[in-house]
């Protein structure tokens, strides 16, 4: 835990930053997390998710259930991430 003069040093070192230059800050600030560097939509996340559905399918048919169920949650949490990042895309 930082004191309240370390606290408002650091801030007066943000603020300095941010003046001198913002471009970095943009880059750094953690809000270009759900866009790519070149600006396009999160399409892999999307095709992994739907590949993973389709072993956990598979395996699923094939009688594998432990295996089919751990696959289908992947898939589930690929397709959440993608789909998070996808809104964040469309709110930029």
């Amino acid at each position: 835990m930082l004191s309240k003069e370390d606290n408002r040093r650091l801030a007066q070192l943000e603020r300095q930053l941010q003046r001198d230059d913002p471009e970095f800050c943009a880059r750094m600030g953690g809000g270009n997390f759900s866009v790519s560097a070149t600006g396009r939509p999160p399409l892999p996340l999307f095709i992994i998710a739907a590949v993973l559905a389709v072993i956990s399918v598979v395996f699923g048919l094939v009688g594998w259930w432990v295996a089919g169920s751990l696959v289908a949650a992947w898939s589930v949490a690929t397709a959440i991430a993608s789909a998070v990042r996808w809104r964040r895309y469309r709110n930029h």
